[in-house]
Order: C-alpha cells, then structure tokens, then sequence
C-alpha cells in the first residue's frame, strides 16, 4: 500500500491537540508531526481523530426487523448495519446480540446463531468495512442462557458477555409503571395482559437467573472473557458484580451505584441518547449527571449510531473540556476496556490507521471521511 499523507488537520492526540500531518504506511500510523507539508490531502483545519470503538449496540437487530413482524434477509441485514457503523465514524464495534428475552416470541429467542454466523460470513467475505467483534447480552431468565452461550465461548470474535435482568421491579425497570409503558408499547402487550406477562418474568426469574448467573461468571472467567454487569441500581448489584470479576459495568441506573462502580475501578458504560436527549427513557439517572461527577469511562451509541459524534462534541462543550479528553471516552478507554488498547483507539505511531475526520460548524459535527487500517470506507 503506497504511503498516505494527511496534513493540515487538527490532531486528536491522547493528551493534546495541534495542528499537524500523519503518515500512514501499509494500513498503520508510521509518522505523526506538527505543522503542515506541502503533499498529501489537505484537511483545511478540520478534526482528525481515532476512529471509534463501539461496545454496545443494538443495530443489527433493528436493520434485521426495521418494522414489527419484518424479517429482513439476514446477509443483506448485516452489510446495512455494517454500512450504519462506518457512517458513524465507528471502526470497531462488538456487536450486541441478544441470547433470550422476555417475550417468548421476541426475535432475541431464535436468531442470536443465524446473527453470529452472518457475522462471520460477512466478515470472511470482505462484505463488511469495519472490524466487527461480539457482545453476548445473557438475559438471566432464559433457561436456556447458559447452554446458548457455552457454545460461542471459544468464538475468536467474543469479546464480552453481559448479565442482564430485565424483570420488573428492580434495575432498569425499577419503576413498574415504566416498565408497563415500555413493553406495551414495544410489543402491543394490552393492558388486561400486562398482569399476567409480569408476574411470568418474575417466575422465570426466580426459577433461572441465580444458576445461569453463577455459570456465565465461571463461562466467562474459564475463558478470559470480559465481563460485564447491566443496570446495576444498589451498591449491593455493584459488590456483586465485583465479587464475580466483572470489568464494566454498563448503563448504572442510580448514582449511588455509579459511585460504588468507579470505587471499584469498573469501567462505566452509558449511552448517547441518554446524553442527547437529557435523560433516561425508563427515568433513570442521567448521562450527563454521572459525566458530571466524573463517573462515565465509555460512551456507547446503544441503539443510535449516529448519536457519538454528537454526544463527543457535547461533552466537550458542555464540560468545557478539550476535544481530544472528550474524545476518549469513544476511543482509547473502550479500547482499553476489551484489552485492545495496543493497536487502536489513540493516534499514536505503530498503531492501526483507523481515523475519522469531522468539520463542525458549531451546531452539528459532520464526519467528512472514515478510515480503517489505512483504508477509506466511508
């Protein structure tokens, strides 16, 4: 691959910003210098920045089943989501593929393997133009959560498996007013059925998740896996999750329990739209507060890709931060989260060439180009 020059941006280094050029060779960062030379494209003062890396999201699904009772064909479903990513300026992703749900005829019940293998596929193929790794989300009230899951264990692509529990009354659902007004509305359960459908997640619950939580912690430190809880509401989910090995702990709902996450060195997760829009839709803590007190590591783009670039030029507004600070909670500390800090989520010599530039005219942030390992893909 012939040597790539890029002068004249303003570089997101890990600890500062200047304007300056890099050098990519053969697909990796071989050079980056302040000032500006006279070959290779010109940013005109625009940002360069480290590509993004992605934990957490739901889009493969949504591309998969677009409308209620839809069924995209799955090989053209994951070239779209893949197409969505690079769009985004994201050049990593672990792609969060549901094992189980709440609703027995919920698309999360039979499509986790044809989703896992289009994956492969794809990627095999060279359909796909950013690097796609796997996220396991393990609902703990499936029965069958932990067998499921075993069998991808030693998939080359897992990176994280997370324990959620998404039954009433607690963690996300805390407020079961909330709870009914979510999964009336996503799945037309009525009114008269709402009862009857709560008091079977609970059943389910109590019948499952303790074992199935005991086997994935001992699944996920068998085999290096990284761990992560979800929706933890109290100090005593926090303690646990701990006590289990957990590294990251995703969307705390509460304060207190953000607090205890980063006494314990957890990496905490929490999603753009809850910053974009102001607030949690099931009425849980803020984004933004926790960003305030300095309790959030790692932004992910939940079910709204398009929603980091955004959410990075907010924090850095609002916050009165640099840039580049900002930018890290979409970079290097996802990175480092998953153990790939060595070769990606910074620009830094030696490092994969995975890059984004951004012109923002101080009302919305417009990504210009992606770059991954050296390569143009959007």
């Amino acid at each position: 691959m012939a040597e790539q020059v890029y002068t004249n941006y303003r570089l997101q280094l890990p600890d500062q910003e200047f304007v300056g050029t890099v050098t990519v060779k053969d697909g990796f960062i071989a050079d980056i210098q302040p000032g500006v030379v006279h070959q290779g494209q010109d940013g005109q003062g625009r940002y360069l920045m480290p590509g993004l890396v992605e934990l957490h999201t739901d889009n493969f699904e949504q591309r998969l089943s677009p409308r209620p009772k839809v069924r995209w064909p799955i090989d053209l479903a994951v070239v779209y989501h893949d197409r969505d990513l690079a769009a985004a300026g994201v050049t990593t992703v672990c792609d969060a593929i549901a094992v189980g749900d709440i609703t027995p005829d919920s698309l999360r019940m039979t499509q986790f393997d044809p989703m896992i293998q289009a994956i492969h596929q794809a990627q095999q193929a060279g359909r796909l133009v950013v690097n796609h790794r796997l996220h396991l989300r393990c609902e703990l009230g499936y029965d069958q959560v932990h067998k499921v899951t075993a069998a991808y264990a030693d998939d080359p692509l897992l990176s994280i498996i997370s324990l959620m529990d998404h039954t009433p009354g607690q963690r996300q659902f805390a407020q079961v007013d909330k709870y009914k007004e979510y999964y009336q509305g996503k799945h037309g359960i009525s009114a008269e059925e709402m009862d009857n459908f709560i008091r079977d997640r609970i059943t389910a619950q109590q019948q499952h998740a303790e074992e199935n939580r005991n086997q994935l912690v001992a699944l996920a430190r068998d085999h290096q896996i990284y761990l992560a809880s979800h929706d933890d509401a109290t100090v005593d989910h926090v303690q646990q999750a701990v006590q289990e090995g957990a590294q990251i702990a995703e969307f705390p709902t509460t304060l207190e329990a953000a607090k205890e996450a980063h006494l314990h060195n957890l990496q905490i997760l929490m999603g753009a739209p809850n910053l974009i829009l102001g607030g949690s839709h099931s009425g849980n803590v803020s984004a933004m507060e926790l960003i305030e007190h300095g309790l959030v590591d790692v932004i992910s783009s939940d079910y709204v890709p398009q929603s980091l670039l955004q959410a990075m030029f907010m924090i850095s507004q609002t916050q009165a931060k640099p840039l580049y600070e900002a930018a890290r909670l979409f970079t290097l500390n996802p990175a480092t989260a998953i153990g790939l800090e060595s070769d990606r989520g910074s620009l830094e010599i030696g490092k994969r060439a995975d890059f984004i530039t951004v012109h923002h005219d101080g009302v919305a942030p417009r990504l210009i180009s992606v770059t991954c390992q050296g390569r143009r893909v959007a």
